[in-house]
């Protein structure tokens, strides 16, 4: 496999703002030099997750979640490192090595995206052929820019369309069926699964091709919508149709709306709501919740207001209820009979459906009217049978102020608290408390953390590096600190703790990295020099000592002699 040359990703996080990254997906609080929030990656009440600006690295004290950007990338976005390379890459206009990024991609996972891709391009290009098709779209008034943003297609009518045009070997068959754009009957014969269909491509979070919809254009047909079969590339409890779109046109979503077709997307993006995604024909799944809010802290599921819609509604509400944390937000948006949101806002404008979006129900109260019906709450008996549907549900929000008032609400309704037997939450980490406050730092334990937090102190430093020579433990990893700055000047604290990320002593560096250090710039180097200075004193006391344990043993030569003697002048000039 290709190594991405550490030139490259230095230079790549070095264009990079972690805390620009970060703050596009998690809220972040100034506190002081850094930025902090709750963690993302664990359930919390208060904020112990810091971004340094200054380090360009990132650190959880909860969990101890830790590292650059890039690390965070894949972390919070669940992204492989070349993915997580190329979308940073993306956002700042370098380009990835070509020959690195092919030599790591699995050749037979790269073949079948490009079989995708072709597959996409043989759709829109017969679009572009076909009257019945273009009529359609006419009809639907989806505008040239919409059908352009959501690289939209036609699959023409007949059995061998897409077979004919990109089926030319058996190694395209097999790549073609892979991706699920084919059929097979029950004599074995295999013909293209989309036919007569306008096609909505399904891209990942990279913006390739993994799949596709595709929604009949005669009435008559059926069904109304036909989704790819999950493949190697597309799990459909993943995925969100709209979301690449939705992520290109907003810098950063403060809201995401969930509807229930490819057509309400595009519908909705055509009058400029460009934060509509869609389900894969399937509900709302964990995995979906987790990836909406991930995006975005405000989530609005758009739903039909009959008992189909209400019951798709509860169900992305079990999904979302785990991962409430304090500053998201769930609403439902109920619509009227015979409405999507294709219709409604066509008929209302943009105007229109944003009030409606306004209106919209908060996840508490859909939440408690859909546990009290047939519940009377006049009676003991109906508040301990509200209170009985409540319990599991409430037991599912992380701690904090949502949780709290949610069961603060089912109190008001039925007198009965229902985590009084809880246990409190655990104490929070001490930041920065010491092991032993009595107890100074060694010199390397010193030098080290101040070098960890200005790299470019060891700069100062000119070979050769006395104190190297020192038999005592840290210095091996001193030393290999102050060449890694010196072959790599502009390297950051981030890129130091990558650097050892595999490494046994990646543990001890990260707790050093996140202490704080009084002082301003010049003070801090002048203590990192002291060290150095004072390390470099004790590795000439020790060659000292072992230059006159040989004289002691009568093996000192001529050469041994003259450097004995210039250190024991050089003690006396002090």
């Amino acid at each position: 496999m290709a190594r991405i040359p550490d030139a490259f990703i230095d230079e790549l996080l070095a264009r990079s703002d972690i805390v620009e990254i970060v703050g596009a997906r998690v809220p972040l609080k100034r506190q002081g030099k850094e930025y902090a929030a709750r963690c993302p990656f664990h359930d919390e009440r208060s904020a112990s997750f810091t971004v340094s600006q200054t380090k360009q690295f990132y650190h959880c004290f909860g969990c101890g979640a830790h590292g650059t950007a890039l690390s965070f990338l894949m972390q919070y976005d669940r992204l492989e490192f070349l993915d997580a390379v190329e979308e940073l890459a993306r956002r700042v206009g370098m380009e990835v090595p070509r020959d690195t990024a092919q030599r790591n991609a699995n050749p037979e996972t790269r073949d079948l995206y490009g079989a995708m891709a072709d597959a996409a391009d043989f759709f829109r290009q017969q679009l572009a052929r076909s009257d019945k098709a273009r009529t359609y779209v006419a009809q639907r008034g989806i505008a040239a820019d919409i059908l352009e943003r959501y690289a939209i297609g036609y699959a023409p009518d007949g059995f061998n369309a897409l077979r004919d045009a990109l089926g030319s070997s058996p190694q395209r068959m097999q790549l073609l069926e892979r991706g699920g754009l084919f059929s097979k009957n029950d004599k074995g014969h295999v013909y293209d699964k989309f036919r007569d269909r306008l096609m909505f491509p399904i891209h990942d979070r990279r913006g390739r091709v993994i799949a596709f919809g595709g929604r009949v254009i005669d009435p008559e047909d059926s069904p109304k919508y036909l989704n790819s079969p999950e493949t190697a590339l597309f799990h459909k409890g993943r995925e969100l149709y709209g979301l690449w779109q939705a992520r290109q046109a907003n810098q950063k979503l403060d809201r995401l709306i969930v509807v229930e077709g490819y057509m309400d997307v595009v519908a909705l993006a055509q009058y400029g709501v460009s934060q509509a995604v869609a389900t894969l024909g399937t509900a709302t799944t964990p995995d979906h919740a987790e990836l909406l809010f991930r995006n975005a802290p405000d989530v609005f599921f758009c739903f039909d207001g009959d008992r189909a819609g209400r019951a798709a509604a509860w169900k992305a509400l079990e999904s979302v209820l785990p991962r409430m944390k304090d500053g998201r937000q769930a609403l439902f948006l109920f619509l009227p009979d015979g409405e999507d949101p294709d219709s409604l806002v066509r008929k209302e404008g943009v105007a229109g459906f944003d009030a409606r979006l306004r209106q919209a129900t908060p996840l508490s109260e859909f939440f408690y009217a859909s546990l009290s019906v047939d519940v009377n709450l006049g009676s003991l008996d109906g508040k301990a049978r509200l209170a009985e549907r409540c319990k599991p549900l409430l037991a599912q929000i992380p701690e904090g102020a949502f949780g709290d008032l949610m069961q603060q609400r089912l109190t008001t309704l039925t007198g009965i608290g229902v985590r009084s037997g809880s246990t409190p939450p655990p104490p929070r980490m001490q930041r920065h408390a010491p092991a032993n406050p009595s107890q100074k730092p060694s010199l390397i334990r010193s030098a080290i953390t101040h070098l960890l937090h200005r790299p470019g102190f060891a700069l100062a430093l000119t070979p050769p590096y006395r104190f190297a020579a020192l038999r005592q433990p840290g210095i091996e990893l001193l030393s290999e600190l102050v060449l890694l700055v010196h072959a790599r000047p502009d390297i950051t604290t981030g890129l130091l703790l990558e650097h050892f990320a595999e490494r046994e002593e990646a543990v001890a560096l990260q707790k050093l990295a996140v202490l704080e250090l009084p002082g301003e710039d010049d003070v801090l180097r002048q203590v990192f020099i002291d060290n150095i200075e004072r390390l470099d004193a004790e590795a000439l006391g020790q060659r000292r000592e072992e230059l006159q344990q040989l004289q002691r043993d009568g093996a000192l030569g001529d050469a041994g002699k003259q450097e004995l003697r210039a250190l024991l002048q050089a003690m006396l000039q002090r």
